[in-house]
């Protein structure tokens, strides 16, 4: 029997869903429901089957799965709802709004027995497996310090996303996919210290961005930013090793590794910089280094969609576990909690 989806929210996400899934042979997309009639009639243009409201959709016996992807307050009780009502749960991120309210959405999967997972899809960027796959390789050497960063330039969007009640904040919005993302560099390491600060340059009422020091316990640190007020975009990753270090410029994966290599450079030749003379930020010597185009990763974000078919199935393990998405949730009510005290707060 084939898994059928039906969607709750049929926004810029709920939409972008349903076209994806559409070129799949499934889930097959069953039907859209929406606050909004706009949103409802545009469905509608695009041949989809529309429901009558939530409790229709919930009523729907062909469906096996309910993804949920309206604003982010709304998460907790509709995927409850949903989960209630005998449907698996697909949740856009971030879930909900804290660990608590997680809690309850985790105690009624285990009560009712449905799946419940998390659309976590920027674990498919191409730029962050790529990343991992240098980090793994051991080009670089023993790494030290990771720098994963966003920016854009036009502030927060001028929707529920900024505003506290609805689940705002770039922490909530980007943080929970670059931290997820961080997390999984180095997946056997705790964290063991959190120090981070936050912007309010366009909104007072929630963050507009926010940037996070990781301290790993394996002596690795992780600079994490969101930046909504940057003009001149830095570099999306940045990875420094012992023996070298890589740069992706962007999610094009633009970048290059530059790792040590050839003879050892002993006798280094002072430069001239500014006003006066160093060895210490001299560059190294041509023949001592080799430059390298990146090992570029690709994917297919549609894998989340076959992985929780297969998890239904019995075929495959859920990729994205509630184990993972209650620690995300986690490390970012931590980031909320430095930037508050504006200290460094212990995490694990």
């Amino acid at each position: 029997m084939a898994h059928r989806i039906a969607i709750i929210g049929y926004g810029g996400m709920g939409a972008w869903h349903a076209d994806e899934l559409q070129t799949m042979e499934e889930p097959q997309v069953a039907g859209v429901w929406d606050l909004k009639p706009e949103r409802l009639a545009l469905a509608a243009e695009k041949r989809l089957h529309v429901y009558g409201g939530l409790e229709d959709l919930l009523r729907d016996a062909g469906t096996d799965l309910v993804l949920v992807a309206t604003p982010n307050d709304s998460h907790k009780p509709l995927a409850i709802r949903a989960m209630q009502a005998g449907k698996n749960v697909i949740c856009e991120k971030p879930v909900t709004l804290s660990s608590g309210d997680l809690n309850e959405m985790i105690a009624v999967s285990a009560q009712t027995g449905r799946l419940l997972t998390v659309h976590q899809n920027r674990r498919w960027d191409e730029d962050f497996l790529t990343i991992r796959k240098i980090l793994e390789s051991g080009e670089l050497g023993a790494p030290f310090r990771i720098e994963s960063r966003v920016q854009g330039a036009h502030g927060i969007p001028g929707d529920w996303r900024q505003m506290p009640e609805k689940g705002g904040g770039m922490i909530l919005d980007w943080g929970v996919h670059l931290l997820d993302q961080a997390l999984l560099l180095f997946p056997e390491a705790k964290v063991e210290t959190v120090y981070a600060t936050v912007t309010n340059i366009t909104n007072q009422k929630v963050d507009d961005g926010f940037s996070a020091d990781l301290g790993m316990d394996n002596g690795v640190h992780i600079l994490v930013e969101v930046g909504t007020s940057n003009f001149i975009a830095l570099p999306r990753w940045v990875a420094l090793g012992a023996d070298g270090t890589a740069v992706i410029e962007d999610w094009q994966l633009n970048g290059r590794l530059v790792c040590a290599h050839g003879r050892d450079e002993t006798d280094v030749a002072p430069v001239i910089t500014a006003a006066g003379l160093t060895k210490t930020m001299a560059p190294r010597r041509r023949d001592t280094i080799a430059t390298y185009p990146l090992p570029a990763v690709r994917s297919d974000v549609r894998d989340f969609y076959r992985n929780v078919t297969a998890t239904l199935d019995g075929r495959e393990e859920r990729l994205i576990t509630l184990e993972q998405v209650a620690r995300v949730m986690r490390l970012m009510e931590a980031v909320v909690r430095s930037a508050a005290v504006r200290q460094v707060v212990p995490f694990e």
